[in-house]
């Protein structure tokens, strides 16, 4: 095996190793692989697909029945079968591969989803724990501000004694201060 590599120029003298593989192993892009499937799917799902799948079958039957000189599929139609067979043989496996993908987007999305559903409520109970504390504070508010109130009246009521005291004509303390 080494002298034939050797002679094909793969392997040089004194090197145990071939410069490059022996075989390439296919490569190919799943990524695109799979938006070509989708797209596949995407295709035969549609109503244009099936009129245009049945013109054809239509025509080809057709073809082969009517015309003598352009039979190419006599009438057990082996052919057609065949072609049809080889379709649904691609595409059963394309369709699946796009419903995998479409599975997978759905089950990101019900994630974030999901996600953003805890988000929401967290925020929401936040805001009702601090809805409540606000209520609280009103409530509160609402005392200090009867007190307030009630001790501004005291202190309205006190001023008006004392003005009713201070003015001319009465006894008060005024008259006191100007005897003395």
């Amino acid at each position: 095996m080494r002298r034939l590599l050797r002679r094909l120029g793969i392997l040089p003298a004194g090197v145990s190793t071939p410069r490059r593989p022996l075989t390439r192993d296919p490569h190919y892009d799943p990524e695109a692989f799979g938006r070509f499937s989708e797209g596949v799917a995407r295709l035969i799902g549609t109503a244009r697909f099936l009129v245009f799948q049945t013109v054809i079958v239509i025509a080809w039957i057709g073809l082969n029945i009517a015309f003598d000189g352009l039979r190419f599929d006599e009438y057990p139609f082996i052919l057609l079968t065949l072609a049809l067979s080889l379709q649904a043989a691609y595409a059963a496996p394309l369709i699946l591969l796009a419903q995998t993908r479409q599975g997978e987007r759905d089950r990101i999305t019900s994630e974030r989803d999901r996600r953003t559903a805890v988000r929401t409520r967290t925020e929401a109970e936040y805001l009702a724990r601090e809805i409540a504390s606000i209520r609280l504070a009103l409530g509160e508010l609402g005392g200090e501000l009867h007190d307030v109130r009630r001790a501004s009246r005291d202190i309205a009521e006190a001023v008006a004694r004392l003005e009713t005291s201070l003015t001319p004509g009465s006894e008060g303390p005024r008259e006191h201060r100007d005897r003395a």
